[in-house]
Parts: structure tokens; C-alpha cells; sequence
């Protein structure tokens, strides 16, 4: 795949460094006490994380985890567990990364397993949060760097159908 699917920009990389810089200033805030778990959502929120992680201030250990619904798909599926984390979390203060809240099952899905782990804290951080009505879970996530429509989105760790994750902004299919 060498041509980029039809798309707009949705947001610039500027934009998103600044939507980051935003996030990372309230997340440091709340974070601010004793040492936090940080788990990066592969492979989405790989891209986020290593740019938030640069601007953080507090006393961290970074984790990953691996769930999938898209698989590669415009289309959500049954969550697929590929990889835990490989820390204790029983006690632990937990903050997850990932890049996008959509109808809400992964990361709702997430947050109970660390919590179900015996985290003793667990807050939530993603890049982008889809607005529309079809939310799954009351669940919200703790920070929101930036929101869109209700389209599908690629670009910065984001992908359409296994690509352009490499992308340093935020596209949305026409």
C-alpha cells in the first residue's frame, strides 16, 4: 500500500504537541505522589506514549500491553488479549496510555483488569476521544488530549488497515 487512503488532516503535528503538552501538565499534577506503573497500549498507543513519557515529571516504570479489536480493520471485533503485563500490579498506582476512546470496550476492558490485579490506583490517558452516542461502557477516560468526529482516523501510532501509523499528524477518511 504506497498511497495514502482518502483523507483530511484532522490535526497537525503541532497540534497534537501542544493537545500533549496540555495532557502531560494536568497528568504530572495528578501524578505528582509516589511512583506510578505506566502501561503503553500496543500498538496504537505506542507513538503517544513515547511522547508523553518525555514529559512527565513524577516517578515512573513503564509496562505495555497488547489487546486488539480492529485487527487490522475499519471494524471493532471481540477483544484479543496478545500480551499482559509483565509487572505485579497489586498495589500499584497504574496509569494506562492509548490512543483513542471509541465506543469505550478496550480501555473499560483495561481498567478492570488492573484493577481485578490489585492496582491500587488506576487512571487512564488516551489521544483522541471519538464523539458520538455509541459509547459501550460508562467508563471515561481520566485524560483527553484531543477529540474528534465520528470518522475513522489514522496517523501518529494510529493505523488504516495495518499502515500509517508512521504518520506525525491525524488523518480522518473522506
Amino acid at each position: 500500500m504506497s498511497d495514502r487512503p482518502p483523507s483530511v488532516q484532522l490535526y497537525s503535528n503541532a497540534e497534537i504537541s501542544r493537545a500533549l503538552d496540555a495532557m502531560a501538565a494536568t497528568i504530572n499534577v495528578r501524578c505528582a505522589q509516589g511512583e506510578w506503573l505506566v502501561i503503553c497500549v500496543l500498538q496504537g498507543g505506542l507513538v503517544m506514549a513515547g511522547e508523553l513519557l518525555q514529559r512527565f515529571n513524577f516517578l515512573l516504570k513503564l509496562d505495555q500491553i497488547k489487546v486488539s479489536r480492529y485487527a487490522e480493520t475499519t471494524q471493532g471485533h471481540d477483544l484479543q488479549w496478545h500480551l499482559k503485563p509483565g509487572a505485579d500490579l497489586q498495589g500499584r498506582q497504574v496509569l494506562i496510555l492509548d490512543d483513542i476512546f471509541d465506543e469505550g470496550i478496550t480501555l473499560a476492558a483495561l481498567v478492570d483488569y488492573c484493577q481485578n490485579a490489585g492496582a491500587e490506583t488506576v487512571r487512564s490517558a488516551v489521544l483522541v476521544d471519538k464523539t458520538h452516542d455509541r459509547k459501550r461502557t460508562e467508563y471515561r477516560p481520566d485524560f483527553i488530549g484531543l477529540n474528534c468526529p465520528d470518522s475513522y482516523i489514522f496517523g501518529f501510532g494510529m493505523d488504516y488497515a495495518g499502515y500509517w501509523r508512521n504518520l506525525p499528524a491525524i488523518y480522518c477518511l473522506t
